[in-house]
């Protein structure tokens, strides 16, 4: 629901408006009428917008370029040195120190490597083979170090041991770490300065906007604001404001006023009005769609996914996001209504019949008196779940063009509306005739003369005085195209709920293929199964995560659509609205 606002215009002598605003903004409860004069050419503010781009671009970035880069060498560094670790390890674990002592002995080892073909025993001892080539080793003047350069064989220049390298590698590990913990210390203490900053610059902004709606009288020394405050803190405003001397004077909003909206729901319906929010906020003289939103995109969300199994999953998901079990940017603050998505996933999917893709109907382990709970079977030679879905559709429909009615005629009145009330009687009233008759078995005779009446009612509505005192014959040319309109889009809408019924098939009939094709290796059975199990859960485990993953893409769209397009668009709402922003601290 929308919460009621009043209307305030304040009017204060200008020495006394600076503190006027300060205890304005102390009560933080006035939506300040933002007309925005002279933005464009107000120096200061100009001034505020670029300083606050600037430090937006300052949080966004990750940290400055010479820590970057910093970082960056040593990771270079850290790089070459492995690989050279990993080239001197096919040469064993030798030391440097021992080397050196070998050669002043008279010892001295050259290194060489060669191809296979090319090598001849009296050059040296061979210590390791790796992809066709030999690694040996030749003793100064025990070999004739001349025969093996003249069969172009370069030596390998040593200069560090593996035991060397190592310690390097040490030695570069421990200034990553701390390259890091400068990025984190900059993240932390430099970050922290440039939110602070931000959240000041856009405290002046809000002040300099203020300032700039203001309106002067009696040669600048009257300013006069105008703002709205929900009549829940009117008391508390009101004594405030006696306090203070301050003139004001506190009307009904009218439908001409930029009337800013609150919206006031309860938990379950809270969660849903980021979806209303997506569309556009209501005017405060329209109706807030997200209570008659919520139950649906809930049902439209469970059938879409259609699958118990995966409803557990998604609870599981939410909760996991709602206790930063998992930390994901982009759902963040979203576990609590993942979950609700769950729960509605998991009770329609028992009721759909499907559970990881397996039909519960043909299930040996599902109780018996809960299968009758499963809607199956055909409805006049089409799927009952098909049925179920396009009936949902019609009911929806139905709901949004009384809820069109009586919005209309409570903001423009009943005479202005009355083709609205025409269609709304044809329609829904034609839909519950239809049904009473089917359900009571009523005489034909009496439903064609209750058909006929219906009819002759709604024309009166649309086609005569669809809008009083104007012209009949035109007033039927309108009529006679709001049926054109009419008749080729209820068609089109209600035929677009056929998608619940279709998305919740191919998310089951997908979970179903992926079983099917874990069972495979095992002949179609685990019975005494070994090795089998080991595809079987690899198969089911990726199978399962990325069907959950598309059919939760469906979900989330499709509902959306049929709320945005077919419901808003049948109830007339416009979603042209601002939000309740109260100049506060």
């Amino acid at each position: 629901m929308i919460t009621k606002m009043k209307k305030y215009t304040f009017l204060v002598f200008h020495k006394e408006y600076e503190a006027f605003l300060q205890m304005l903004r102390a009560q933080g409860v006035v939506h300040i009428s933002e007309k925005g004069q002279g933005v464009a050419q107000d120096e200061k503010m100009q001034q505020l917008l670029v300083r606050e781009k600037e430090l937006h671009h300052i949080i966004d970035q990750q940290a400055p370029d010479q820590l970057i880069t910093e970082r960056a060498e040593v990771a270079k560094k850290l790089q070459d040195a492995t690989r050279q670790l990993n080239e001197l390890t096919v040469w064993g674990d030798f030391s440097s120190d021992k080397l050196e002592a070998l050669a002043l002995a008279g010892h001295k080892l050259h290194f060489f490597v060669c191809q296979k073909t090319k090598f001849q025993e009296e050059w040296g001892t061979v210590v390791a083979e790796k992809s066709g080539n030999l690694y040996f080793v030749s003793i100064e003047g025990v070999v004739a170090l001349d025969a093996i350069e003249q069969a172009g064989i370069t030596e390998v220049i040593l200069e560090k041991s593996p035991g060397d390298v190592r310690a390097e590698i040490d030695g570069l590990n421990g200034l990553l770490t701390a390259a890091d913990a400068r990025i984190e210390a900059w993240r932390l203490q430099g970050l922290k300065e440039a939110v602070d900053e931000l959240h000041e610059v856009e405290q002046q902004i809000q002040w300099q906007s203020v300032v700039l709606s203001t309106d002067k009288a009696a040669d600048d020394a009257l300013c006069l604001l105008e703002g709205y405050c929900p009549i829940d803190n009117q008391e508390a405003l009101n004594a405030a404001l006696d306090h203070e001397h301050i003139y004001y004077q506190a009307v009904d909003p009218i439908l001409t006023d930029n009337t800013p909206v609150q919206l006031k729901n309860n938990r379950f319906t809270k969660l849903f009005e980021v979806f209303t929010g997506m569309y556009g906020w209501p005017t405060y003289g329209e109706f807030d769609p997200t209570p008659i939103l919520a139950p649906f995109y809930l049902l439209f969300f469970s059938m879409c996914m259609g699958d118990a199994g995966y409803g557990i999953a998604l609870i599981a998901f939410g909760l996991a996001v709602h206790y930063r079990k998992i930390n994901i940017a982009m759902f963040e603050g979203l576990g609590p209504i993942i979950t609700v998505l769950g729960v509605g996933t998991l009770l329609v999917g028992f009721v759909l019949g499907t559970f990881f893709g397996m039909p519960l109907l043909e299930a040996s382990w599902y109780p018996e008196s809960l299968k009758k709970l499963i809607i199956s079977g055909e409805i006049m030679g089409y799927d009952a779940q098909m049925v179920l879905a396009v009936m949902i559709g019609v009911f929806h429909i139905c709901l949004a063009m009384v809820v069109k009615a009586i919005c209309y005629t409570k903001r423009f009145g009943f005479r202005e509306n009355l083709s609205t009330w025409g269609w709304t009687l044809l329609v829904v009233g034609g839909v519950i005739l239809a049904a009473i008759a089917a359900a009571l078995n009523l005489p034909a005779e009496l439903t064609k003369w209750l058909v006929i009446g219906l009819a002759i009612v709604s024309a009166l509505g649309i086609y005569i005085f669809n809008t009083p005192g104007r012209n009949p014959l035109i007033n039927i040319g309108a009529g006679l195209w709001d049926t054109y309109n009419m008749a080729t889009g209820l068609l089109g809408d209600v035929l677009s709920y056929i998608r619940l019924y279709a998305l919740g098939l191919a998310g089951g009939m997908l979970g179903g293929a992926f079983n099917n094709l874990a069972l495979m290796p095992a002949g179609g059975s685990l019975e005494g199964a070994t090795w089998q199990w080991l595809p079987f859960v690899l198969i089911v485990l990726l199978g399962h995560v990325l069907n959950v993953a598309m059919s939760a893409l469906g979900a989330f769209v499709h509902p959306l659509r049929l709320t945005f397009v077919e419901y808003f668009k049948n109830a007339g709402y416009e979603g042209k609205g601002s939000l309740y922003s109260p100049f506060k601290k």
